[in-house]
C-alpha cells in the first residue's frame, strides 16, 4: 500500500504545480513595462537599475501568487514539489546575482541580458523537473533567448529581454493558468 501510494503521490506532483499562471503573466506584463522603461542603451545604470526593480517586484508577485494558489487549492504551502522546484532553481539565480555584481560595471548590456536569460532559463528548466513537463519547456526558451542575446547582435538585448521575461512568461502563464489552474 505505501508503494502504491508513493507511486500515486508522484503521479499527482507530475502533472500539478504550485506556481501560479496568472501571477507568471502578470510577471510578463512587468517585464514589458520594465523593458519599455529601461530603453535600448548598450550600457547604462539607468538600464540596470530598471531590470533589477522588476526582479525584486517579480519575485514579490511570485510568491504572492503562489501563496495565494496554494490557500486558493487548499494545498500545503510548502509542498515538496515546491522545495524542490526552489532548491533547483536557486543556485542559477544566485551565480546571475554574483555575476551581475562583478560584471556590471564593464559588460555591455547584450551580454548581462544574454546571461540573465540563459541562467533563468536553467533554473526554470532545473526545478520544472520535478513539476509539470511545460516548466523545462519554458526553460528552454528562455535558454535559447540567452544564447541569442550572447551570441547575436547588441541590438537585440533590449527586444530579447521583452521577449523572454515578457512574451515566454505571458504565453506559459496563460497555459498554465488555463490547464493547471490559477
Amino acid at each position: 500500500m505505501a508503494d502504491l501510494r508513493y507511486i500515486r503521490e508522484t503521479m499527482e506532483q507530475a502533472s500539478t504545480t504550485s506556481l501560479s499562471g496568472v501571477g507568471l503573466a502578470l510577471i510578463g506584463v512587468t517585464a514589458i513595462a520594465a523593458g519599455l522603461l529601461a530603453g535600448v542603451e548598450a550600457t547604462s545604470s539607468h538600464w540596470l537599475a530598471v531590470w533589477i526593480t522588476d526582479a525584486v517586484v517579480s519575485t514579490l508577485i511570485g510568491v504572492a501568487s503562489t501563496v495565494w494558489k496554494a490557500r486558493v487549492a487548499r494545498l500545503p504551502l510548502v509542498s515538496a514539489t515546491l522545495r524542490k522546484f526552489a532548491l533547483s532553481f536557486a543556485p542559477s539565480i544566485l551565480a546571475g546575482a554574483v555575476l551581475t555584481a562583478s560584471l556590471a560595471p564593464t559588460a555591455p548590456v547584450s551580454l548581462l541580458s544574454g546571461l540573465w536569460l540563459l541562467l533563468y532559463g536553467a533554473g526554470v528548466t532545473a526545478g520544472g523537473a520535478f513539476s509539470i513537463t511545460l516548466l523545462p519547456i519554458m526553460g528552454l526558451c528562455f535558454m535559447s533567448l540567452g544564447v541569442l542575446g550572447v551570441f547575436g547582435p547588441p541590438a537585440w538585448a533590449a527586444a530579447l529581454m521583452i521577449a523572454g521575461f515578457g512574451g515566454v512568461h505571458l504565453v506559459f502563464g496563460a497555459v498554465i493558468a488555463r490547464r493547471h489552474g490559477g
